[in-house]
C-alpha cells in the first residue's frame, strides 16, 4: 500500500473514527456514574451535535 494511499484512508476516516470515539466515551460514561461523569458524557455527545452544526454551516456558506 502506498502512503498516498495511506494517507487518503487517515484523512477520509480519521474525522469519523474520532466522532465514534467519543460518542462512545460519552456513552459509557453516562452509564458508569454520576457527577463528574455525567459532564463527560454530555462533552462526548455533544461532538457529533457540535461537528453536524459545523458541517451543515459550511456547506451553506
Amino acid at each position: 500500500m502506498s502512503s498516498r494511499k495511506r494517507h487518503s484512508l487517515r484523512h477520509t476516516f480519521g474525522a469519523p473514527l474520532l466522532i465514534a470515539l467519543f460518542s462512545t466515551i460519552g456513552l459509557v460514561s453516562a452509564l458508569l456514574g454520576d457527577g463528574l461523569r455525567d459532564w463527560i458524557s454530555w462533552a462526548g455527545l455533544a461532538v457529533p451535535v457540535v461537528v453536524i452544526i459545523w458541517a451543515l454551516k459550511a456547506r451553506r456558506s
